[in-house]
C-alpha cells in the first residue's frame, strides 16, 4: 500500500490557481474554485494524464485535510471551528476526516482504493483493515460491494457473551450497529 503522487493547485487571492506539478510533470492546466482550464492545445495522452492528476487530487484531499486537522489539534488544541472557516467544510465533516485519518497508519492507506473504502474499514482493528484493504484492492471491490462483503462476514461470525463479572451501566446498555460502517452505538431511551 502506498501513496500516489498528485499535482496540487496554488490558489491566488482571486480564486484562480495554477497547477503545480508533482513528480516532475508539467502542469497541464489552470484551476479555479469552479473550473479547470487547459493551458493551450493538448493531445489525448496529455488530457488523460491531466485527468489522472485531477482524480488523484480529489481522492487525496480528505486524507490531507484529516492529517492537517490532526496536526493542528495536537499542536494548538481543538480548532475545528477555525478549520471550518478556513476550509469551507463543516465541523462534522472535519471531525470525520480527522477520525478516519487517525484510524489508518500511513502504511495501511491504499491509493488503489477510495476514501469511502477506508471510511467503511476505519472501525476495524489494523489487522482486519489490512485484510479487507488487500481483498478490496485485489478483487477490485466497489464501496457497495465491500459493504455487502463486510455485512455478510459480520453475519457469519458467531458472537459469544462471556460473563466477566460486574459491568458498569454503559456496558449493559442496549446497542445498535450502524448498517453502513458497523460502528456500535449505545441506544438512548426516549
Amino acid at each position: 500500500m502506498g501513496q500516489g503522487g498528485a499535482s496540487a493547485a496554488v490558489l491566488s487571492g482571486n480564486g484562480s490557481a495554477s497547477a503545480v506539478a508533482v513528480g516532475g510533470k508539467r502542469a497541464s492546466g489552470t484551476v479555479s474554485k469552479v473550473a479547470w482550464i487547459p493551458r493551450g492545445e493538448m493531445g489525448h495522452a496529455e488530457w488523460i494524464a491531466a485527468g489522472r492528476r485531477l482524480g488523484a487530487i480529489g481522492r487525496c484531499s480528505q486524507w490531507w485535510i484529516g492529517d492537517w486537522i490532526r496536526y493542528g489539534t495536537s499542536k494548538w488544541g481543538e480548532k475545528y471551528a477555525e478549520a471550518a472557516r478556513v476550509t469551507g467544510y463543516d465541523v462534522a465533516s472535519l471531525r470525520n476526516m480527522a477520525w478516519v485519518a487517525s484510524q489508518f497508519d500511513l502504511s495501511l492507506r491504499s491509493d488503489n482504493l477510495t476514501w469511502s473504502h477506508h471510511v467503511l474499514l476505519a472501525p476495524l482493528e489494523p489487522d482486519e483493515q489490512r485484510h479487507w484493504l488487500d481483498r478490496a484492492s485485489e478483487e477490485r471491490l466497489s464501496v457497495a460491494d465491500l459493504r455487502i462483503e463486510l455485512r455478510s462476514h459480520r453475519g457469519s461470525v458467531e458472537v459469544s457473551v462471556v460473563d466477566e463479572g460486574p459491568a458498569d451501566e454503559l456496558d449493559r446498555a442496549p446497542t445498535m450497529v450502524c448498517p453502513h460502517c458497523g460502528h456500535k452505538m449505545i441506544q438512548v431511551a426516549e
